[in-house]
This record gives structure tokens, C-alpha cells and sequence, in this order.
């Protein structure tokens, strides 16, 4: 049972970490002129209106459950790149927003964890281990769309950036994401453990 009950708050530590991911794609958005988020009911925290059918349910409880691995995303944020008011980096900005919120979160709470020793006396260590959860949740899921492949934010990065190399990338289609999950599989754990031990000084052991 208890095994049962800290998957389904790896669970919702993930739908939400991909809510903040969403909203901030909108938010830079209307920031720099587009109200398009706003007008499609998806400049909010609601979880509800951000989930999407294989991206937050299935993939993740399947990945959780089967195989004790994660991953997930929330329905993509809409925006137009006509409205921003910086067209050279507007679309770079939006893209980057997502990941980024998800690394600041992280390093505000592992940040906060490298300083446990001062007050663990008082939060107890269950409290400080679901703190590192949700910082390696953040940390993997900002990698994880910094993959630049289709239809990852990566691939907007990349776009933006080196639009040629874009292009051929941009072929792979729904191939690209499958490739992601393949980075996912096997190179994702050590990129996030690494990180993790970067901004916590410790290793959560995952």
C-alpha cells in the first residue's frame, strides 16, 4: 500500500510539474503579445485543462506502475509567433520557458534541500525525500523536452537557432518522439542524477 501511495504522488508530482511547464510556454507568450493561451482557456494552473489522454495518464501511470521509470507531458500550449513582439527570439523565448520553470523550480527546492541539515530536526526526513522527488521530476522532465526532436521544445530551440540542422530533424516526424523515449530509456537517468547531485551535493539514489 504504501508503495501504491508514493507512486500516485510521483504521479501527481508529475502532471503538475507539466502544468508549470505549459503555463509558462503561455505566459512568456501573452508577455510578449499573444493572448492565444489566454483566448484558449490555457493561461492557468488547472490541471484539468492541460492533460492529455497519453502524455499525462496513460504513459506515465503505465511507466510508473510497470516499471518504476517516468515520464510525461502535458497538451502543448498554443501560441501564434506572428503575434510576438520579438520576432527573431519570440518563438526561442516561448520554447525555453517551459524547461526553464521546471530547472527553477528544482534548483529553488534543492537549493532549499542542501540546506536541510540546518532544520531537518524539525521537517522530518519523509518531507525532505518528497522535496528531492519533486526536484528530480522537474530536473528530468526540463531535459527531457530539451531533446531537440519533434515535438519536444528542443526541436523549437533548434529551429530557431540552427535551422538548417532543423530540417532534417524535422523529418523524423512521430519517429522523433519515439527516439526521445529511447533517450529517456537510457541516458536521461544519468543526465538527471547528475544535475541532481549538482544542486542538492547529494544523490537521491535513483
Amino acid at each position: 500500500m504504501e508503495e501504491v501511495i508514493v507512486k500516485l504522488f510521483l504521479y501527481f508530482v508529475i502532471v503538475f510539474s507539466a502544468v508549470f511547464h505549459e503555463y509558462a510556454h503561455g505566459f512568456i507568450a501573452e508577455s510578449l503579445g499573444d493572448p492565444t493561451a489566454k483566448y484558449a482557456g490555457r493561461l492557468t494552473l488547472n490541471p484539468i485543462v492541460h492533460m492529455e489522454l497519453f502524455g499525462t495518464v496513460l504513459l506515465p501511470l503505465f511507466l510508473l506502475f510497470a516499471g518504476g521509470f517516468f515520464i510525461g507531458w502535458a497538451r502543448p500550449v498554443p501560441y501564434n509567433p506572428y503575434n510576438l513582439s520579438d520576432p527573431k527570439y519570440g518563438s526561442l523565448k516561448v520554447a525555453l520557458a517551459g524547461p526553464a520553470t521546471n530547472l527553477l523550480i528544482a534548483i529553488i527546492l534543492g537549493l532549499f534541500l542542501r540546506l536541510s541539515p540546518f532544520f531537518s530536526s524539525f521537517l522530518g526526513v519523509n518531507l525532505l525525500g518528497f522535496l528531492g522527488i519533486i526536484v528530480y521530476i522537474n530536473i528530468a522532465l526540463a531535459f527531457f523536452n530539451l531533446i531537440p526532436l519533434p515535438p519536444l521544445d528542443g526541436a523549437k530551440v533548434l529551429a530557431d537557432l540552427f535551422p538548417r540542422a532543423s530540417q532534417l530533424f524535422m523529418q523524423l516526424g512521430g519517429g522523433g518522439l519515439i527516439i526521445a523515449l529511447f533517450f529517456a530509456f537510457f541516458f536521461l537517468p544519468v543526465i538527471t542524477n547528475f544535475v541532481y547531485f549538482i544542486i542538492v551535493g547529494t544523490s537521491l539514489g535513483i
